[in-house]
Parts: structure tokens; C-alpha cells; sequence
């Protein structure tokens, strides 16, 4: 059971506590039968509630506190992670990590992501998951080192966006992501993207250009966040729901129009209600996913290049057509 509850949760959380409540009892009272009863209630209920969440509830089932961040992920997906630091210009981001580790069935992979922290004090040092131009351009040293040893690269997108302060802006904030762009368009290894979470705006994009784009069942990913998009259009937070709903930010919008290529499916109620499932399927699926890429796609000679920009192209693009005409509005 989630310690912490999403407001739509609530019904599920009484149910538990109830059961909670009749297990105590069941020491000197077989309850069976009852408990039985309560947690088949409670399933169908979170399966009746996560069937038909909106937009909105999944940006916060996104932003869940106990969600499984990068690091998570990478230590649980490969037990030999060296993790490399520093940009080689100012410092260490701590707001994107990376480093080496081993994929069982794939070998060497080099992992990026962002990272958040599960406290004040974490957030403090991750600087809640924002990236400085540092943390882009240690990304790019990693993505390079990766490119030279000929190993595979996952990204892992979790980002309420890239750091707007002041001193990001001095240090070529734009200019870092932009170069990411441009510089991973080109990468002659596989580039597997993976959104675990928030994948807001240029911050998730200055680690998000590859070969393949998957995006867990209750993730986002938009140009900006339903918060800032609703302040700009309504002058305040207050319509964040209806941002989130014309946004089209969820990953069955965005498979629907080709922004993604693959959702992976979370465990019921969230990535954070059964973590070790969670990172079985993202296992699985990355094995597969590399696996594929690196037995059927040729790199080199100029191939990744031509394959993203294709890629990246169709993205946006469609074909309008005329309506036929009835024999009668044809002849006037």
C-alpha cells in the first residue's frame, strides 16, 4: 500500500484501511473470508478508477513522491552501475546522472537520466530534477564516451523542465540543450528513450532525441506543464485540468500521432505500487528494444542520422484532402 494517496485514491485507501483495520482483529478473530471479500472490492475499485483517469490524474499519478526515479531504475535493471561525473567545464549537475552498467542479454549500456530526490534535502542537491547547462553537457560528454565504445545508450526522462534561473541563462542553458539535440541526432550507437515520469518541455528534450521513444502508462510529455500553460492563457493555476485536456500530453495522445513508439505498461495504481514489477517490465522491455535495434538497424555511414531525421520529420506532419463531391455539386 502507497503511504501517500492522490486525491481520487481516497475511496481505495478507506477500503484498505478497513482491511488493515480487520487483519489487526483477525488475531483473534478469523476474518478471512471478510479480508477476502474487502481486497477483491478494493481491486475492482482501482481498476474501475485507473481505467478512466483523466489527463490531469495522470500528471499527478506522474508526480507520485514514491514514483521510481532514474536511479532507481538503473540500480534495480543492472548491479555493476559506475556512475561518471562533471561536465569537464564547471561541475557536476546532480540533476542528471549517468554512467555505465550491464543489461542482461544486451551487455555494456550506458544509462542517462534525471534525477529527483525523495526529500527536501535531496530535492535540495537534485534541484528537484531541473537541469543546469552542466548537467546537458555532462549528458553530451556521456552520450560521446558511449559513441566511442560502441554501447548502446538509455535515457531516462524526469523533468518538470530545464533550471530557468538566471545563472543557467548565463551559462548557455539554450545553447546546451540545443547543441544535445543536434550532437544526439547524429550518435552512431542506439538511443533508446524511455519517460518514467515528467517529461516537460526543451529539459526532457535536451536528453530526449533517439531511435526509439517509450513512455510508461502514466507519464507526460509536453512543451510546457498544464500549471505554466494554464497561467499564460488564463493568467492563473486555477484551470490546470483544461490545460491538461488540450494539451494531448498523455501517452495514448502521443502514440496516437507518433510522438512515442511504445507504452509500457505500469502495475495497477502506478509504477509506485508494485516497483519490483515495474522494473521486471521496463527490464524486459529494454532488452527487447535493444535487442532489436541492434540485430536488424545498421549504424555508421551516416545511417543514424538519416533514420532520426526521417524519424523526427513525420512528427507533426499530415495530409488533407479534399471531400468528393456529389455528381450534382461537381457540375455546378
Amino acid at each position: 500500500m502507497a503511504k501517500v494517496l492522490l486525491d481520487f485514491e481516497k475511496p481505495i485507501g478507506d477500503l484498505e484501511a478497513k482491511i488493515d483495520e480487520m487483519r489487526a482483529l483477525g488475531e483473534t478473530v478469523d476474518l478471512s473470508e471478510e479480508i477476502a471479500t474487502m481486497e477483491q472490492k478494493a481491486d475492482e475499485l482501482r481498476a474501475e478508477i485507473f481505467r478512466d483517469l483523466t489527463r490531469w490524474q495522470r500528471v499527478q499519478v506522474a508526480r507520485h513522491p514514491e514514483r521510481p526515479y532514474t536511479l532507481d531504475y538503473i540500480h534495480a535493471l543492472t548491479d555493476d552501475f559506475i556512475e561518471l561525473h562533471g561536465d569537464r567545464g564547471v561541475r557536476d549537475d546532480p540533476a542528471i546522472v549517468g554512467g555505465f552498467g550491464t543489461l542482461d542479454g544486451v551487455g555494456s549500456v550506458m544509462w542517462v537520466g534525471h534525477q529527483k530526490g525523495r526529500d527536501t534535502k535531496q530535492n535540495v542537491h537534485r534541484n528537484f530534477g531541473m537541469p543546469n547547462p552542466e548537467g546537458y553537457r555532462k549528458a553530451l560528454r556521456l552520450f560521446k564516451l558511449a559513441e566511442k565504445f560502441k554501447k548502446p545508450i538509455v535515457c531516462f526522462l524526469d523533468t518538470p523542465g530545464a533550471y530557468p534561473g538566471i545563472e543557467a541563462e548565463e551559462r548557455g542553458q539554450a545553447e546546451a540543450i540545443a547543441r544535445n539535440l543536434y550532437e544526439m541526432t547524429k550518435l552512431e550507437v542506439p538511443i533508446i528513450i524511455a519517460i518514467i515520469g515528467e517529461g516537460a518541455s526543451g529539459g526532457a528534450l535536451g536528453i530526449g532525441v533517439g531511435d526509439r521513444v517509450l513512455m510508461l502508462e502514466n507519464s507526460w510529455y509536453s512543451v510546457i506543464s498544464p500549471e505554466s500553460c494554464s497561467s499564460i492563457l488564463w493568467r492563473n493555476w486555477n484551470f490546470k485540468e483544461q490545460a491538461a485536456e488540450a494539451l494531448k500530453l498523455t501517452a495514448d495522445d502521443l502514440i496516437s500521432v507518433g510522438i512515442i513508439d511504445r507504452i509500457v505498461p505500469e502495475p495497477l495504481g502506478g509504477a509506485h505500487r508494485d516497483p519490483d514489477a515495474m522494473y521486471a517490465t521496463m527490464k524486459t522491455v529494454l532488452a527487447e528494444e535493444i535487442g532489436t535495434m541492434l540485430s536488424q538497424e545498421s549504424f555508421g555511414n551516416g545511417a543514424s542520422l538519416e533514420r532520426r531525421v526521417e524519424k523526427f520529420s513525420k512528427m507533426g506532419y499530415w495530409k488533407e484532402e479534399a471531400p468528393e463531391l456529389e455528381p450534382s455539386e461537381a457540375s455546378h
